[in-house]
């Protein structure tokens, strides 16, 4: 799909996009310091099923898509799984019946979501991104994928309380985590920000007053100079949640109303907004889309009919966006 020039946002009306985590909570936490010990179990509470969204979809739902063999393959770890996008991607693959593992700084924060399942489907662990110490390798035994939703706020806000600035999480917590993954993973995504390569530029330079678009290039770099298998997804100003007080089925349920429309482009030129939903599918799509591997992509949602969660939907909108 070529994007059109009256896709985008003017400039001068950019909404400039503030990164995502919020929180969630769940059951103990073993005693013991090896990985299994850090583990949380849980038990599925409502069985509820429900989709996410270019050109073609409606969004109705984040929407039960038929479990693949692949799925039973892949164990993917999410970080920052609370947060306003990455607590879509949890549902989502929860519902995909991905086996998933969670690593959280306070595990308690994981129910509220996402209810008590069984440690075949989902496993949290704790741990501090920003703290390298606490990234123990037996954490990561097994992981083949990981999708990386960590982010705070641009601005100085009680989300920066602890310690929690764009330094600390998109910097440092990103260097932390790709240091301590294994060599042998299929593919980290990580969720950037578009204006990450002009923050030196109006109106970018304004977001980039304490350092976020900085911090979040640098953490990019980082995972591009790893030697790991990557996909870089870089969203506009996030709208649509985030859903941090309600539960799993009410995850399932989300819309993106009428943006559910697509637009993916590359070399950081496209601006404007794109539905947390959007965001969270894509990532889930890059994971199986071979050809994104070592690719940015950034993506904005517009008015209209999107992809859901068509996977060749997908590889359209990604491939097009590589072909202009």
């Amino acid at each position: 799909m070529a994007l059109k020039p009256s896709s985008f946002t003017p400039i001068t009306h950019l909404q400039i996009p503030i990164s995502h985590t919020q929180f969630l909570r769940p059951t103990s936490v073993f005693p013991s310091p090896s990985f299994p010990t850090k583990l949380l179990s849980y038990k599925l509470h409502s069985p509820r099923k429900s989709s996410v969204c270019t050109n073609s979809l409606k969004q109705e739902t984040l929407q039960n898509p038929t479990p693949s063999s692949a799925s039973s393959n892949k164990l993917v770890l999410v970080t920052g799984g609370t947060g306003g996008v990455g607590q879509l991607v949890v549902a989502s693959l929860l519902d995909r019946d991905v086996k998933l593992r969670l690593l959280l700084r306070n595990p308690e924060k994981a129910t509220t979501l996402f209810g008590e399942q069984e440690e075949e489907k989902l496993q949290v662990i704790k741990g501090d991104t920003r703290n390298s110490e606490e990234l123990d390798p037996s954490m990561f035994e097994g992981v083949t994928h990981v999708i990386c939703c960590t982010g705070t706020t641009a601005f100085p806000s009680r989300r920066w309380d602890g310690d929690n600035t764009p330094e600390r999480v998109d910097w440092e917590g990103v260097r932390n985590l790709v240091s301590a993954l294994p060599r042998s993973l299929s593919r980290i995504i990580l969720v950037s920000s578009v204006g990450v390569t002009k923050s030196n530029e109006l109106p970018w330079s304004i977001m980039n007053l304490f350092g976020v678009l900085k911090y979040k290039k640098m953490g990019e770099d980082f995972v591009i100079n790893s030697g790991l298998p990557y996909t870089i997804i870089r969203p506009g100003r996030l709208t649509d949640g985030p859903y941090t007080s309600y539960d799993l089925n009410t995850l399932l349920k989300a819309t993106a109303g009428e943006r559910r429309a697509v637009l993916i482009g590359q070399g950081d030129k496209l601006v404007g907004e794109v539905s947390r939903l959007v965001v969270a599918e894509a990532c889930i799509q890059a994971l199986n889309i071979d050809f994104t591997e070592g690719q940015i992509y950034e993506i904005n949602s517009v008015p209209g009919d999107g992809p859901g969660s068509d996977t060749e939907k997908w590889k359209e909108l990604f491939k097009s966006a590589q072909l202009q």
